[in-house]
């Protein structure tokens, strides 16, 4: 049976999920980004000022983690424009959790058992299935997927690494790095004006609300993840996370009308399985 942790790090993926369906709805997913990092910052700005401060170790990661996670958006941004929801998140995501048992070895001194790499490799492969199956995979695409899983894998061993040194404080820690979400309207308006930013408030209402809220899922999503990290194995706590691309899968399928075949779907079960191993 899945630890309490494990449960609420399911429940992260199925929030995960859901956001990225939300970025992968909308028509213009900078934009859609924009917003939900508006939201995200926003949230965080008055959390910091009532939290004691992280340990002064922490600092270094929480700048490192907030920058890697502006280039993980931009990257996650060009991978939707290059493939579906049920592809480009797949690849983004199965490639991450090796990544991540690979730095927390290298980084944290982190120890995987026999049962846990299991579970691992069967979360990673069955991923790479589900993007595999039901039509053909652009290289470009491909190779969009896997720089996101690369960003995906630096920020996790980051914030995984960071977390601990924080004194406890995974909250005041997961807020601040947060705030850097500030960057990405930044971004935006450099490259597109101020006005691109404010006319779809007017515009198109709907959108940018559901991105808002988008913003608002995610922030929990990661917390949940971050705080995880802080006594949970980084490549274990990753790969159950991933497990979001079957809840992805299912979203494809009943909202944006995305095909599913029967391998597919078995590839799902051999995720679960895999998840099934993490939590033993």
């Amino acid at each position: 049976m899945l630890s309490y942790t494990g449960g609420l790090v399911l429940f992260a993926a199925l929030l995960h999920a859901s956001w990225n369906a939300l970025l992968h709805g909308n028509r213009d997913r900078f934009l859609s980004m924009t917003w939900m990092s508006v939201a995200i910052a926003a949230v965080s700005t008055p959390i910091v000022v009532f939290l004691p401060l992280p340990d002064a170790a922490a600092w270094p990661y929480v700048i490192a983690s907030g920058l890697v996670h502006i280039a993980y958006n931009a990257s996650l941004v060009h991978a939707y424009r290059r493939g579906d929801l049920a592809q480009a998140y797949p690849v983004a995501r199965g490639s991450s959790p090796l990544l991540v048992a690979l730095g927390a070895a290298l980084f944290a001194h982190e120890l995987i058992g026999p049962l846990h790499a299991l579970g691992i490799a069967m979360i990673c492969g069955g991923i790479i299935a589900i993007a595999l199956q039901g039509g053909r995979v652009s290289r470009a695409g491909v190779l969009a997927a896997l720089t996101t899983g690369a960003t995906i894998a630096l920020y996790t061993v980051i914030d995984g690494i960071g977390v601990r040194l924080s004194g406890g404080k995974a909250l005041a820690y997961t807020a601040w790095m947060f705030l850097f979400y500030w960057l990405m309207p930044v971004l935006f308006v450099a490259r597109r004006g101020l006005a691109a930013l404010w006319t779809p408030l007017r515009s198109t209402p709907a959108a940018v609300v559901s991105s808002l809220g988008g913003g608002l899922v995610a922030v929990g999503a990661y917390g949940i993840v971050i705080w995880a990290m802080q006594s949970g194995a980084m490549g274990t706590v990753s790969a159950l996370r991933e497990t979001s691309v079957v809840f992805a899968v299912l979203i494809g399928r009943l909202f944006l009308g995305e095909t599913v075949t029967g391998k597919r779907w078995l590839a799902c079960v051999v995720v679960a399985a895999g998840a099934v191993c993490l939590g033993l």
